[in-house]
């Protein structure tokens, strides 16, 4: 019996070391353990990132490039890793903010939190901007890059591989902030996204689907108020996407009343209160937008 299972044992061998031998360009190892064959593969595949409109001194290379909407951002995953250890709150959100467009979500955090990357690429942007602060800028294999912002430190350099949750910076208060935070940005060849629509920031870390159809609706932050999250509905298809509705809005001139708007678009004032959550005596002010249809 045991001069079976030694010949065995050997005809195996030779069956792999022939294969081997066939293939010297395989990256498959072998190892013995007791009487057992153990067929090990690497699987390691080297990261590839789209080298397109790459630079490291400027934060948004795209300004010449016009993207079409929609466009379909894939992944591979179906969650993300979290950018901070801490339950993500959302202290600003993507939308308009102090009569101009914040293109991205502040998340609480104390300076000196670990702050990491929320999938593998590479880092494309390591610099301090005057808004932003001390900010890394990653680009992953599927063409998105996320911009964390406000950093008291970094941790990475440009052009360094970084591995999906690895460390890249502590959080603080640099730039032009009040209070410390992380300013989250996501954007797809310089259109910059609204973080919410692709993401779940909740402690399940999920990305709303495998394949999102983004449309002009959720990369432009007049459309949106940082005070509250927008109603969600992902396109998952082009047909989706084609289909959505892209809200109509007003922005507010001097001396615009809401017996103005509601004129001017055929709509009544009880209706624009409700849209836009406010009041019939509330104060417009110059320059915010108004919704005036979803």
């Amino acid at each position: 019996m045991k001069l079976i299972r030694n010949l065995a044992f050997l005809l195996i061998l030779h069956s792999v070391v022939f294969i081997s031998s066939a293939h010297p360009k395989d990256s498959t190892s072998f190892s013995l353990d007791s009487s057992l064959l153990i067929l090990k593969r690497d699987t390691a595949q080297k990261l590839e990132v789209n080298s397109d409109f790459w630079q490291n001194e400027v934060y948004n290379p795209y300004k010449s490039h016009s993207q079409k909407f929609p466009f379909c951002i894939s992944f591979l995953s179906e969650t993300y890793a979290s950018p901070i250890l801490r339950n993500k709150v959302i202290t600003s959100r993507y939308g308009w903010r102090n009569n101009r467009a914040h293109r991205g979500i502040d998340i609480d955090l104390i300076t000196g939190d670990d702050v990491k990357s929320m999938f593998e690429g590479k880092v494309r942007y390591v610099r301090y901007r005057r808004g932003h602060g001390k900010i890394v800028v990653i680009r992953h294999p599927n063409g998105l890059e996320t911009g964390y912002a406000h950093l008291s430190k970094t941790l990475v350099k440009a052009n360094e591989l970084v591995k999906k949750g690895q460390v890249i910076g502590k959080g603080g208060n640099t730039g032009n902030s009040r209070g410390s935070h992380l300013h989250l940005e996501v954007s797809y060849q310089g259109v910059f996204i609204n973080p919410e629509y692709l993401f779940k920031f909740d402690n399940s870390n999920k990305i709303r689907a495998n394949s999102i159809w983004v449309t002009k609706e959720w990369a432009s932050p007049a459309l949106h108020s940082s005070k509250k999250q927008s109603e969600i509905v992902v396109c998952k298809s082009y047909d989706e996407a084609m289909k959505s509705k892209v809200k109509k809005i007003h922005i507010i001139r001097s001396g615009d009343t809401l017996w103005d708007i509601s004129i001017m678009y055929g709509v009544t004032i009880d209706y624009l209160c409700r849209l836009n959550s406010i009041a019939k005596n509330s104060i417009l002010r110059i320059g915010y937008p108004i919704l005036i249809s979803r």
